[in-house]
């Protein structure tokens, strides 16, 4: 192990970059809080400026992936969907398999420009998790129960607010609705099954309702939805974890882009487009699982420095204040004010190690296979 990769898996730097993620993450909420002001006078700025405000946030996580761990991005996809890339509002169709995922969509996101003004359909859970449930919140961000008879006026009114956004926003749906796992792919295939439909061997069966339901809100607006079909070299398993400890992995992402005209309209014909889509996803992960990588050509964008000065800024900003007092408290010498003070760290490395298991899929929750959640599909 090189010097370089020992001082990243120390506990103290990582429990560093973690104060930095949650209290400039809390600086930024309350910004957005008191821009909230703006909303009735001026919709479009409130949104520019809190655009740029949750990119602040979210480059920290994309700094870790492209800078700490070295994460490397592979698309496989041909230069004229490239060209499209952060010129349109597009859907952003996205195998839900990995932990860090959501951190490889943003990477890409944030490599065309478009991290701030991200979008997803969400959990209504993840509303209640400190600075990202917060700052999706200010970030106009559909949140859902996943109960459709509760969600349908949420749904239609957060994604009908977002036709005229003022930025390109790549709107990311995991249609599987949840994580894949061996117990909830059994499950599904058993629905699958029950409703005539191919089963699928590396995917959950699709839920079409919050597709066809975003198709149709965002008619007009949307140029193209894009498929996206990731995997790791070396049939590797990333974890945030990981990542925080400097480990470096090689994602490859699949990438076809559909006209929207390509689409139907009909509800029941989109919802067979989808699943027919799916049953193509499959093959490109049969053939990645054969062949150790996507078919097509390749392209590998560069990352930006946007996000290492971004998270250097934040750094030099918290970092310094805290390394002073952290010596007063020592110097001291009294017992009360070191106590305090670890307890401190030991309150801070919990409350970041929660933030990670809100990624992990262990710990994710779900109600697949229940009658309700069946419904859906």
């Amino acid at each position: 192990m090189g010097v370089l990769a020992w001082l990243k898996s120390q506990f103290i730097l990582q429990l560093l970059i973690g104060f930095v993620f949650v209290v400039s993450g809390l600086i930024l909420n309350f910004i957005q809080l008191c821009s909230c002001v703006i909303w009735p006078f001026n919709k479009q700025l409130y949104r520019k400026i809190n655009t740029r405000l949750g990119y602040s946030l979210w480059s920290q996580l994309v700094m870790l992936l492209e800078w700490w761990s070295g994460t490397e991005c592979m698309l496989y996809t041909d230069q004229a969907t490239v060209d499209q890339f952060g010129k349109e509002h597009v859907i952003i169709i996205l195998n839900h398999n990995y932990e860090i995922d959501f951190l490889c969509g943003w990477t890409m996101c944030e490599r065309y420009g478009v991290l701030g003004s991200s979008k997803v359909l969400a959990k209504r859970e993840l509303l209640k998790v400190p600075l990202i449930g917060w700052t999706w919140y200010f970030l106009e961000i559909v949140f859902c129960k996943r109960k459709w008879e509760e969600d349908r006026d949420t749904v239609f009114k957060g994604l009908h607010q977002l036709k005229d956004y003022p930025e390109y926003m790549w709107f990311l749906l995991y249609c599987e609705g949840t994580r894949f796992t061996e117990k909830k792919h059994q499950i599904s295939m058993q629905v699958a099954e029950s409703k005539g439909l191919p089963k699928l061997k590396y995917h959950l069966l699709p839920r079409t309702k919050g597709f066809t339901t975003t198709m149709q809100c965002l008619k007009g607006t949307v140029k193209a939805v894009y498929d996206v079909t990731l995997n790791f070299k070396d049939k590797e398993n990333p974890t945030l974890l990981g990542i925080i400890n400097g480990k470096k992995y090689k994602a490859d992402m699949s990438v076809r882009r559909f006209p929207v005209e390509e689409i139907p309209d009909d509800e029941k014909e989109c919802a067979d487009w989808l699943h027919n889509l799916y049953r193509e996803k499959d093959a490109l992960q049969e053939f990645y699982e054969k062949e150790g990588k996507f078919p097509g050509p390749t392209i590998k964008p560069k990352r930006r420095l946007w996000t290492l000065l971004n998270f250097l800024f934040w750094a030099t900003l918290l970092l310094s204040p805290l390394i002073s007092f952290a010596w007063d408290v020592f110097v001291s010498g009294s017992p009360l004010l070191i106590i305090g003070f670890m307890l401190f760290l030991i309150i801070a490395s919990v409350a970041v190690r929660r933030l990670i298991g809100v990624t992990e899929v262990k710990k994710t929750g779900s109600s697949y296979g229940n009658a309700e959640a069946k419904k859906e599909n």
